[in-house]
């Protein structure tokens, strides 16, 4: 196979189906051996584009948007923690836990990605938001979670006081959304093919296959 597959992944890293679709793909990408053969680029979503800078606390902020009772938030936390358990992924809900406005991460990733940092960002901002019980819109931990990656930390946060940074990443969303993605996490296969949702590993593996065989 003499060309990468091209795996663009829309996605929100407040949404938990997104970390949970890549971990499926993960390992449909492991179990065929394509470690090396796919190229992955995260593309920016915005969940809650209107939500305030302090964010709402997560409990509060399903039952205002989805009409969720205190009854069905815990049965469906526990539900997203077992399905996330299963595909290797840790989930730390707990009573402070808040919904938070991501333009400013979506910058800091435009910005990753062009330091070849991207996916081990993204992967640190999942882990730090969903296992770690760290208010990832707390410019310190932000600090803090590009040092890790290996990111100059000043040039990464001049980034948010960069218009032309900010609007780089409202042009990139309305690009995806006026192709037709208006759910995440959607998977796009060499910008040709698109799934969304976090599907089983074994459809992952059956498109991955078909493009394979394609290639060859």
């Amino acid at each position: 196979m003499n060309n990468k597959i091209k795996i663009d992944i829309v996605s929100d890293v407040v949404c938990p189906w997104c970390i949970i679709g890549y971990k499926h793909l993960e390992q449909a990408i492991d179990e065929l051996d394509l470690t090396g053969k796919v190229d992955i680029e995260w593309q920016p979503f915005e969940l809650n584009p209107d939500m305030p800078a302090e964010g709402e606390n997560l409990k509060v902020h399903s039952a205002r948007k989805y009409g969720t009772t205190p009854e069905g938030s815990i049965k469906a936390r526990l539900n997203i923690t077992e399905q996330a358990k299963k595909a290797g992924f840790a989930f730390s809900y707990y009573d402070e836990m808040k919904m938070v406005n991501t333009r400013n991460i979506h910058v800091l990733l435009e910005y990753a990605k062009e330091q070849g940092k991207q996916h081990a960002l993204k992967l640190s901002l999942f882990k730090a938001f969903f296992s770690d019980q760290r208010d990832i819109s707390d410019p310190n931990i932000l600090a803090s979670l590009l040092e890790e990656v290996g990111l100059d930390v000043d040039q990464s946060l001049a980034q948010l006081d960069d218009p032309n940074a900010i609007q780089q990443v409202i042009n990139t969303e309305s690009m995806w959304q006026e192709l037709g993605i208006t759910s995440v996490p959607t998977m796009v296969f060499n910008r040709s093919s698109a799934v969304s949702g976090a599907h089983p590993v074994d459809t992952f593996k059956q498109i991955l296959t078909e493009l394979v065989e394609q290639q060859e």
